[in-house]
């Protein structure tokens, strides 16, 4: 198959983007490098709740080193550092999961999508 130069370097570019964001939502929190559910359904395409439904109903293959709820306190300090939504204005009404690496693999199992996939192909390399 032939790739037209500026198709690649576009899809490279688009990559190294995709990258960059991943890594800045990567947070060190309890010694552990983690990404917020909020920020990985955004990623994989599906709406924050759809998630953490489909982690709940496969909980045998979520372990603590997996993932873990944060606390208030972490919570509200990741909230005033990054700008996430405040629960009292439509934000989120519970307190937010984080997953590691770990994790993360195992999303695109329960998520079963091709975007899930893709998506944990990035963050894992």
């Amino acid at each position: 198959m032939f790739v037209c130069a500026s198709h690649k370097e576009t899809h490279n570019q688009h990559s190294r983007v995709s990258v960059q964001l991943i890594e800045r939502r990567i947070y060190l929190i309890r010694g552990h490098k983690v990404m917020v559910d909020v920020y990985l359904a955004e990623l994989y395409g599906v709406p924050t709740k759809r998630l953490n439904q489909q982690v709940q109903r496969n909980s045998k293959r979520f372990p603590e080193d997996f993932m873990f709820r944060l606390t208030k306190v972490e919570a509200e300090n990741l909230r005033l550092q990054f700008a996430t939504s405040r629960s009292g204005h439509g934000g989120r009404r519970s307190l937010p999961y984080v997953f590691t690496e770990q994790g993360v693999a195992m999303l695109s199992t329960v998520l079963n999508s091709e975007q899930a996939i893709a998506v944990n192909i990035t963050i894992l390399l």
